[in-house]
């Protein structure tokens, strides 16, 4: 099972719910995003450390490290291993080669605490992905998908896939994360049904 690194590329408000942050994460070695949809409290452990602020009190995951470093342990990695029925899973990896179960949203809170690195197994990266508006991906030669590489045609989609592919950039060039990952989905039906 390949992996692939990640970088935390910043967070964004999902238009799911008030309380619901896209997490958008990069891969190091190419252009693909990864969008997961995280909580409030999750998308604020993240950001404060992004941001080097530091809060008056210790926050939970702020503890957990704590914990993991009086315990002479350290985190080696963060594995996003498996996607099931829509919802994400995580694996902190300690140095002892002890693997804990996770939420993907404190895993990578713990790992931008500890600098620690974030990989996710590249079947799911292949599924989930998105792509910046005007960058392609590496697409099959056997799949006989229109992804639009005729830019200079500025027309109006004309076939269901078109039109998807054409609204999947256009929610990814606006940071629409969760939108983009519902036209995925319907595109991936769609191409899978044919």
């Amino acid at each position: 099972m390949e992996r692939i690194q990640l970088v935390v590329l910043g967070l964004s408000a999902s238009p799911a719910g008030t309380n619901a942050y896209a997490l958008i994460l990069k891969e190091i070695e190419g252009n693909r995003r990864l969008p997961i949809i995280i909580g409030a409290f999750e998308a604020q452990a993240i950001a404060l450390e992004m941001e080097g602020v530091v809060p008056p009190r210790p926050m939970t995951h702020d503890l957990l490290k704590s914990v993991i470093d009086a315990l002479n342990s350290m985190i080696t990695e963060v594995y996003i291993n498996e996607l099931r029925d829509g919802t994400f899973f995580a694996k902190i990896v300690l140095d002892d080669n002890i693997e804990i179960d996770a939420r993907p949203s404190d895993a990578i809170a713990l790992a931008v605490r500890c600098s620690a690195p974030i990989y996710v197994n590249s079947d799911i990266l292949d599924e989930t992905a998105v792509l910046p508006q005007g960058e392609e991906a590496d697409i099959p030669e056997e799949e006989d998908i229109n992804y639009m590489k005729d830019k200079k045609d500025k027309s109006k989609p004309k076939t269901k896939v078109e039109q998807l592919q054409f609204q999947l950039d256009k929610a990814v060039h606006d940071e629409d994360y969760e939108k983009a990952a519902r036209i995925r989905d319907e595109l991936k039906q769609i191409l899978e049904s044919s």
